[in-house]
């Protein structure tokens, strides 16, 4: 499944435009990202996500999720 199949599949069972989930997503990584616990734990799992910023955008994120879906279904993950 593409992005936007993902983004359109979204929007439709919510009742919204594929702008409001991707605006949501991105208020979500925002968030997320600038409240990241002291853990170093999470601010790992986070460096892993390929990013130009120094957040994510919702389009690097489903790419970064579907190559590591793609990379576990195919058995090497």
């Amino acid at each position: 499944m593409n992005k936007k199949s993902i983004y359109r599949k979204v929007a439709k069972e919510y009742g919204v435009s594929v702008q409001e989930v991707k605006q949501e997503m991105q208020a979500a990584l925002e968030h997320t990202y600038r409240n990241t616990p002291n853990d170093g734990i999470t601010g790992a799992w986070q460096g892993k996500v390929p990013k130009k910023g120094e957040i994510p955008t919702p389009d690097e994120l489903l790419r970064y999720a579907q190559r590591e879906f793609l990379w576990k279904e195919n058995g090497k993950g």
